[in-house]
């Protein structure tokens, strides 16, 4: 970590502080990712009314909403009516702080520190979205692409052309399979918010980072796939949310596809 990424007025503070403090706020942004998976498929605000218990409808109070340590001590239920609280919203919350302090210890309080967080808080989004609705909101993916390849000009590592490529080419693959698809099948065999998708994942992740996300993804699809049709009697035909499955590669790619592009570059 360089030392020019640590603000000065914690220079001589603890080692533990820095670290603990990134993942305390991925945990902040994690709850509010929840809120965007709850809230933005219905189109209701992000921002009003306060949380509510989806159950009893009781507003969830300040000291009942704080993240993960609020389910631990409710016991994982509602302090008004005793429903059950589910595990996902502690496990996003948790998703995001880890990615939070695994971003902080690879770049420190730099910008890519706030880049790598911002993409992972939106695929993980756009992750559990897919698997509730199998939807990708245009919300998150086309204002997700614009702003990774804006934010690009200011990345160290990574020009607004690396977005651009990145993000045509993403959009372009998912796009020419889609059509492909389509006028041999007659039937869509891919939704539009995946090809989105993918365009977001490019301009943050560039066209090595598009080709490994959908190589993980595809990977993940086929295997889930084989396993729901041999235990649950459906048909290859059964749609399943590849949307998921591409965020989960996007965010494998993010922290270990450089380590995998250098060792397939290094076997030729």
């Amino acid at each position: 970590m360089n030392a020019t990424t640590i603000p000065e007025a914690f220079a001589g503070a603890p080692a533990w502080l820095l670290p603990s403090f990134a993942f305390l706020f991925g945990l902040v942004w994690g709850s509010f990712i929840n809120v965007v998976i709850h809230r933005l498929p219905l189109g209701e605000s992000l921002v009003t009314p306060r949380s509510r218990c989806p159950s009893c409808e009781n507003v969830v109070a300040s000291y009942d909403n704080i993240p993960v340590l609020s389910y631990l001590l409710l016991g994982a239920k509602c302090r008004h009516c005793n429903a059950s609280i589910a595990l996902r919203y502690p496990a996003v919350e948790l998703i995001v702080g880890a990615a939070s302090l695994s971003s902080f210890m690879r770049h420190g309080f730099a910008l890519e520190f706030l880049v790598e967080l911002f993409f992972v808080a939106a695929t993980v989004a756009l992750i559990f979205i897919d698997y509730d609705h199998q939807i990708l909101p245009n919300a998150i993916t086309v204002y997700g692409t614009l702003i990774g390849i804006l934010i690009a000009g200011p990345r160290m590592s990574f020009t607004i052309i690396d977005a651009l490529k990145g993000a045509a080419l993403g959009a372009g693959i998912l796009w020419a399979v889609s059509e492909l698809y389509f006028r041999l099948r007659k039937v869509e065999g891919m939704g539009q918010g995946d090809v989105k998708m993918m365009g977001m994942v490019g301009a943050f992740l560039g066209w090595q980072g598009v080709l490994l996300t959908l190589f993980i993804g595809s990977l993940l699809g086929s295997v889930v796939g084989l396993a729901v049709v041999s235990t649950s009697g459906a048909d290859m035909k059964t749609k399943l949310p590849f949307g998921t499955f591409l965020g989960i590669g996007a965010i494998m790619t993010l922290y270990a596809g450089g380590t995998a592009i250098a060792w397939y570059s290094g076997l030729f």
